[in-house]
């Protein structure tokens, strides 16, 4: 993977985390146009670069994240479904990764429903206080995002609406959601890594393409999640419906033209 396939991987990274379009199916349709070869070290970037995406968060919202503790046990009561599921079926999920159709077919089917979560969920109550009790039910439709294809921000902003939230306050959650959720799951990966010399060895010898990538993601998810919030406010999220329908759809034809998307995974 040379460096301008580094900063796309991580742009496309940046771009499509926080954004209800899948960062999954948006990482195979890169990768696999690019014709790179999913190998230890790719794998290895494409999890690393996670960080800089959730550094992002904490950037925007610094302040957020001083506040009182009953906002990290929120947090916790929203995040500990996704971490036992993923603990106890990480092999499943896996294998569903392994799989490109999943992926396209669930980002079409992902588009469709949005095209009607606006009409079905835009309900919010005047009260916006986020409960022990909405909290975990944002946790549970996180779960769903371990289907790849089916984007986590997605997941939980609809599962936000569902319990009478706004727009702007759902995906705020989400995103502080994203911070537990994707450092358990990178870390997990990035541990596995330490504890073996190889993967030691392959972090240390290069070092300098996985701070590149973290960086670009970095910046390119604070601009991403200061565009999403005033553009989901004002228009919500049949636009995003729209694309993914696209985007599944290309990836498909793509592949019935004999595009080889399982490189990329």
């Amino acid at each position: 993977m040379n460096t301008l396939q580094t900063i796309i991987i991580a742009i496309v990274e940046g771009l499509t985390e926080f954004l209800p379009v899948s960062s999954t199916g948006h990482m195979i349709l890169t990768q696999g146009i690019m014709g790179v070869k999913s190998d230890d070290f790719v794998k290895m970037f494409t999890v690393c670069i996670q960080f800089g995406a959730i550094l992002s968060v904490i950037f925007i919202y610094w302040k957020r994240f001083f506040q009182t503790w009953e906002f990290y046990w929120k947090l916790l009561v929203a995040f500990i479904p996704a971490a036992i599921l993923g603990f106890l079926f990480s092999d499943a999920i896996d294998s569903l990764l392994e799989n490109p159709t999943v992926v396209a077919v669930m980002l079409v089917i992902g588009g469709v429903f949005m095209l009607f979560v606006d009409k079905i969920f835009n309900k919010p109550e005047e009260d916006q206080t986020i409960t022990y009790k909405k909290s975990f039910i944002i946790g549970l439709c996180q779960c769903i995002a371990m289907i790849p294809g089916v984007s986590r921000s997605m997941a939980t902003i609809v599962g936000g609406m569902s319990q009478k939230l706004n727009r702007k306050t759902a995906a705020e959650f989400s995103f502080f959601l994203a911070v537990p959720t994707m450092a358990a799951a990178s870390g997990y990966k990035l541990l596995k890594l330490l504890l073996d010399d190889a993967g030691r060895e392959l972090i240390s010898s290069n070092i300098g393409t996985l701070v590149l990538g973290n960086a670009v993601a970095f910046v390119v998810a604070i601009l991403a999640i200061k565009f999403f919030i005033s553009f989901l406010t004002k228009y919500g999220f049949k636009a995003f419906g729209y694309y993914r329908i696209v985007a599944g759809a290309v990836i498909l034809i793509l592949m019935l033209f004999g595009v080889d998307f399982s490189i990329a995974i």
